[in-house]
């Protein structure tokens, strides 16, 4: 256990979720990285991370590549119930990376958001395709 927790729901097959896990660890972590495709979810974690986020659940609906439309979920007037429920029967739903530290809960959409939820930086990180972050 360490004095400052990261958990990172994961998607292993996600570049920007790869480069998340990546970049806390350049900073010197060792996050615990959940993939959440195998273990699924619980109604109450998802509305943990909603209530820690500030935001919806539909502010974690992931919609490219999953049934979100189909399951009318990005419709006006979707409760977060609603939506929870879905992401819990379907964890595709759920997008990622998201991120919880002592600094707070973010989806981490682009993977350099993770940036404000560290108490220390990498010196540098350049992510897979290239792409070189600015610290």
């Amino acid at each position: 256990m360490t004095d400052f927790p990261i958990t990172i729901y994961h998607n292993p097959k996600c570049g920007t979720s790869r480069n998340t896990v990546a970049m806390v660890e350049a900073a010197g972590y060792a996050p615990t990285v959940v993939e959440y495709l195998k273990a699924g979810w619980t109604a109450g974690q998802l509305e943990g991370i909603v209530e820690a986020s500030g935001g919806t659940a539909q502010d974690l609906l992931r919609v490219k590549g999953t049934p979100a439309e189909e399951l009318g979920l990005t419709q006006p007037g979707k409760s977060d119930a609603e939506v929870i429920a879905a992401m819990v029967a379907d964890p595709i739903l759920v997008n990622r990376p998201i991120v919880v530290t002592p600094r707070g809960t973010k989806l981490c959409r682009p993977s350099e958001l993770v940036l404000d939820l560290l108490d220390r930086k990498p010196e540098s990180f350049t992510k897979e395709d290239g792409e070189v972050v600015k610290i």
